[in-house]
């Protein structure tokens, strides 16, 4: 069955002022939706027809450049809306505390790493929050739509959180400004959902 375009959970509005309702229109209905398209076409007759998303990443022939692309980039938006929303944020508490307290010394320390990543990511890529086998934490970025699941990328396990800094993801609102982006997302992020994520992925 070919992939969907998965649904947001809220408008598009949801989000403001962080992240204004526009860029989230263009950025799911034209970009996350591009992704969908171009994904179901790179794998439309091969093997990897039928299988899992996290299945052709992890086993990703990293020369395949438009299942790279286009599977990076439909995996790691998925990830992204769901790990915000405007209502039921949550916090940061139970045993993924502990595990960023026990990696980074402190919830203040992991926000700065997490950001420091986001900031430093040169030109597009991502920030991520993984979780290895075991529960350990940890954070890095990767450039366009790569991924801590494909083989080989700088840092690996399970992304649970990850953070969008191509500029189609906050230029209209922020301009330049990518601080100011990344200061926004941490207003909207959807910690029962990283805790969640953590919970299946440890």
């Amino acid at each position: 069955m070919a992939f969907q375009l998965p649904e947001l959970g809220y408008a598009y509005d949801a989000l403001e002022p962080n992240i204004d309702a526009r860029t989230m229109e263009i950025h799911h209905s034209k970009h996350h939706n591009g992704y969908t398209t171009k994904l179901n076409g790179a794998i439309a007759g091969t093997d990897l027809e039928g299988k899992s998303i996290e299945d052709i990443l992890t086993n990703l022939d990293m020369s395949n450049a438009g299942v790279r692309n286009n599977g990076g980039g439909f995996y790691n938006h998925s990830l992204f809306w769901s790990v915000m929303n405007p209502n039921d944020k949550g916090e940061i508490s139970g045993d993924l505390k502990s595990a960023i307290e026990a990696e980074f010394g402190s919830i203040d320390a992991f926000k700065d790493a997490f950001s420091k990543a986001a900031a430093t990511q040169f030109g597009s890529g991502w920030a991520w929050l993984c979780v290895q086998k075991g529960g350990k934490v940890e954070v890095c970025a990767t450039p366009n739509q790569d991924n801590p699941l494909m083989p080989g990328v700088t840092c690996g396990g399970t992304p649970i959180l990850g953070l969008d800094v191509w500029e189609h993801a906050y230029y209209l609102n922020y301009q330049n400004r990518r601080p100011d982006y990344i200061t926004a997302f941490f207003n909207v992020i959807n910690w029962n959902e990283v805790s969640k994520r953590y919970a299946a992925a440890k």
